[in-house]
């Protein structure tokens, strides 16, 4: 299994960027993980657009879903000119319920599933989970802290992969992430934005905070403030995670490898 970075920035791109955006390839699968403004351009640099089998949100902010509308599009004509035989899996949020509802209407372009309407599970710890099975890859997801409701998700196949989604710090994500090799963590800023970012984000310690008590094997960080430099995200990540700390290049490619 490996992840592409299609975009990192949020709320708003630097020049040449694009927001959240990742191709996770694995288990037979190509699934577009968030859709922010600019990654669609950035997906077809590495893959067809007609070869996704899904497209995963975690939820609903524009900085990661806005460019379902240009894929929308994209689908529909590939349907037309028969280069795509059927809709694309689209799972996400069903809240808020506006939002959602513009999407699933969206029928011949997305088989679109509510995250709230796959089957629901509870993790050893007792943490609730739900589920969704694409070809080799389980794929789980748990409630995220965040001021719209979201989730974060774990792909497990060859490897474990976790993304934290938009989130501050919770028990579920600690579960989630646990014993990851590779767990994608939003740095949405440093440590001076503790107050500001509250109950929404995580800082980039946070997120080493995160990873050292999950067990992870590596930390990406992803989702930053445009203005901010990374590397010293890094730093401040490393404060309080031991392990490898890497911040995500966008068109950077990072395999997940089980046990590293």
């Amino acid at each position: 299994m490996e992840i592409t970075v299609l975009g990192c920035w949020a709320p708003y791109p630097r020049a040449g960027g694009a927001c959240s955006g990742y191709l996770i390839r694995g288990g037979g699968q190509n699934i577009l993980l968030e859709a922010g403004n600019g990654s669609l351009s950035r997906l077809m640099g590495f893959l067809d657009f007609r070869r996704l089998d899904a497209v995963i949100i975690s939820h609903l902010h524009p900085d990661h879903y806005l460019d379902l509308f240009p894929l929308r599009h994209a689908i529909e004509g590939a349907r037309r000119d028969g280069s795509r035989a059927g809709p694309l899996k689209l799972i996400l949020p069903a809240m808020p319920v506006q939002k959602f509802q513009v999407l699933e209407g969206y029928k011949k372009a997305f088989e679109t599933t509510p995250v709230e309407g796959l089957p629901l599970e509870q993790s050893l710890s007792g943490t609730p989970v739900r589920r969704l099975d694409l070809g080799k890859l389980s794929i789980r997801f748990v409630p995220a802290k965040h001021s719209l409701p979201g989730y974060a998700i774990s792909f497990t196949g060859a490897g474990k992969l976790v993304f934290s989604g938009d989130t501050a710090w919770t028990e579920e994500l600690v579960e989630i992430a646990r014993g990851a090799d590779l767990f994608l963590s939003e740095a949405s800023g440093q440590d001076q934005d503790a107050g500001y970012l509250g109950d929404v984000h995580l800082t980039a310690r946070q997120a080493g905070e995160t990873a050292r008590r999950a067990g992870v094997r590596q930390l990406l960080l992803t989702h930053f403030w445009p203005e901010y430099d990374p590397d010293l995200l890094v730093q401040q990540a490393g404060k309080s995670f031991d392990g490898p700390v890497l911040a995500v290049r966008e068109g950077g490619t990072y395999r997940v490898v089980p046990g590293l």
